[in-house]
């Protein structure tokens, strides 16, 4: 054995037979090529078979964290890395493989899941070819993943017992405080979308244009946020959270500045769509964020914050800067606002921590390997490596292949876009229906949305009675996605009586409030539904979250900014009744979706989708 050797063991029984002895490892501390310096060689302690097996390791490769890397294509054959604690926080790559964690095992797994669909195929229908069973198999291998083998000499870095550094570890109190600042930038983002819509006379009067061309300046924005996940997730998952928000954020807050002193309408709604661009890492990683700080079995009631964001941020939106419109008839007020909002915001997210557990074992990892001079201590997104098409491939192509592939995933997104697009049409609705009822100027119009909140906050508690009752579940058995549809069951009915009640109330000489009190039911039926189905994509799409929730971000985005540029001419044309009516039928259709989901979901998913990728697939 050479000088620079490692005496791990890689067996078993050796292992077991020397249960209080930890494996010896001796690495030189200047070079790996060093051979010659026998006197530096240093002690490192690493994880064996019977300590990895006391912690629950075994032989199956569990399916990865909603927040672990998923850039890359191929299999990890230690997924547990970024959430386990071990004492040591060394696991070599040999002993996970003298466990039978190799890719090509991981492969045979997936193979037999794959074989064990395909045979119940052939019971059922008794048409499928020996070649295109084999034809199909291979496709299906193909898009689980390829087999690489990992240089067993690498060792994997992990948190050790009781980390400080571990986000799971931190205070309760510190990680609720965190949850609300970041719960606080999402609101941030959603206010600035929607800021303008306070002020379309604004800038109506500064640039002489007409209202459906000054709505662009918030259509705009919000496609941006459909664009901007798409560099913002990749520089999350190499570089950390923090930077992400750092660079983002602050672009954002540089970009309201050209929106303030836009000379013509071309600029204002270039720099407001780069805005959009630049602030959706508020949208698309804050979720990941606060996952970050909680396990699996408690983040339910963290998550809840952040449903409530998104939706009632843009409520802000009119109710703040209809005071502003109408005191002032400053349309660069409003983005110095706004702006002045998002700088305090830039420095609080900047200010945070980083929660990512994979880039805070790459900085470890990267330090381990200066201190004792073993390049080959790393995480697994490093040894597996990652290339720019792998990476275009998670971010781009694979949402994109969900959004026309997969039929479940797609009626959930839609529904998700039509109450992401309904919240946007109550922006363009409410002025309609009460300037011409009521004659009132922006500022008293934007007080009709508060009970939007007032509703969306009830929702929020009702989502933490919906996770107790999860909770409970979950301890009797299996979960399934379809468990996870209790919410919008609840809320789905609340959001098409809030658009019956419009419809059925914007009479002339009748009480401001029955109209405006429509809100509040759709504010908890929209709260409700959201979080409800997030969490059912997340199960459905387990293996592939980040790629579905990608689909969902991309199809609610174009939904929220589609809809202003035709409400205001669908309220004029159809008359104040029938077009909350007409909106009303198709949410009122919708409601069968979670209920039919919640009763069929599971033979839907086999018989619509190609591939398996829920937690039912998932072997025990």
């Amino acid at each position: 054995m050479s000088d620079i050797e490692s005496f791990t063991s890689f067996n078993s029984e050796d292992s077991q037979n020397n249960d209080d002895q930890q494996p010896q490892q001796y690495i030189p501390t200047e070079s790996e090529n060093n051979n010659n310096a026998i006197n530096n060689l240093h002690l490192t302690r690493t994880e064996t078979v019977k300590t990895l097996q006391d912690l629950g390791v075994t032989s199956h490769v569990p399916v990865p964290d909603i927040n672990a890397p998923q850039s890359s294509k191929k299999n990890a054959i230690f997924p547990e890395e970024y959430t386990m604690e071990t004492t040591t926080g060394l696991v070599p790559v040999a002993t996970l493989q003298s466990m039978g964690r190799t890719a090509s095992a991981i492969s045979r797994t997936r193979t037999r899941q794959m074989q064990g669909r395909s045979s119940m195929s052939i019971l059922s229908s008794k048409s499928n070819s020996k070649e295109e069973l084999e034809e199909e198999e291979e496709e299906m291998t193909n898009e689980e993943g390829t087999t690489t083998e990992i240089d067993p000499e690498i060792e994997f870095v992990t948190f050790v017992t009781n980390d400080p550094e571990n986000p799971h570890n931190w205070p309760l109190w510190i990680r609720w405080c965190y949850t609300i600042l970041l719960s606080t930038l999402v609101i941030c983002v959603a206010y600035g979308s929607a800021c303008i819509t306070g002020g379309f006379g604004t800038v109506e009067e500064k640039f002489h244009v007409s209202l459906e061309a000054s709505i662009l300046s918030c259509s705009l924005m919000v496609i941006g946020f459909s664009v901007g996940p798409l560099l913002w997730s990749p520089v999350s998952d190499l570089y950390g959270r923090r930077v992400a928000y750092f660079f983002s954020m602050g672009l954002y807050v540089i970009f309201n500045i050209p929106c303030a002193l836009a000379p013509n309408l071309g600029c204002l709604l270039a720099c407001r769509f780069l805005c959009g661009v630049w602030s959706s890492s508020g949208l698309c990683l804050v979720g990941g964020s606060i996952a970050d700080m909680f396990p699996s079995e408690t983040r339910g009631k963290a998550i809840a914050f952040f449903a409530y964001s998104p939706y009632c941020g843009p409520v802000f939106g009119p109710l703040v800067n209809g005071f502003i419109s109408v005191s002032t008839g400053r349309m660069d007020l409003i983005f110095w606002v706004n702006m002045a909002f998002a700088g305090v915001m830039w420095i609080i997210s900047s200010a945070i921590p980083e929660t990512y557990a994979p880039v805070i074992l790459k900085r470890r990892a990267a330090k381990l390997r200066k201190e004792t001079g073993n390049p080959k201590i790393m995480t697994e997104q490093e040894a597996q490596g990652i290339t720019f098409n792998e990476m275009m491939t998670a971010c781009v192509v694979r949402p994109l292949k969900f959004s026309v592939t997969e039929p479940v995933l797609c009626m959930t997104c839609f529904y998700v876009c039509l109450i992401y697009s309904l919240l946007y049409a109550f922006f363009f609705a409410y002025p309609v229906i009460f300037s011409e009822l009521y004659g009132y100027k922006d500022n008293i119009i934007g007080l009709m949305f508060i009970p939007i909140l007032i509703g969306a906050s009830f929702a929020v508690l009702t989502t933490f009675w919906c996770e107790s009752q999860y909770l409970k579940l979950i301890k009797t058995r299996k979960p399934t996605p379809e468990d996870r549809l209790l919410g919008a069951k609840i809320g789905a009915p609340f959001a098409a009586l809030a658009l019956w009640m419009l419809g059925a109330t914007t009479y002339n000489h009748r009480m401001w409030l029955a109209p405006a009190s429509s809100g509040m039911p759709f504010g908890f039926g929209m709260v409700l539904i959201y979080y409800s189905l997030n969490n059912y994509i997340i199960d459905c799409y387990v293996q592939y979250a980040s790629s579905a929730l990608a689909t969902k971000v991309f199809l609610r985005s174009a939904g929220g900014a589609a809809f202003p540029l035709f409400t205001t001419q669908m309220y004029h044309k159809l008359g104040l009744h029938w077009a909350s009516w007409l909106l009303a039928f198709i949410c009122t259709a919708m409601i069968a979706l979670p209920f039919a989901f919640s009763y069929y979901g599971k033979e839907l998913r086999h018989k619509l989708s190609k591939f398996d990728y829920s937690i039912d697939a998932v072997e025990d």
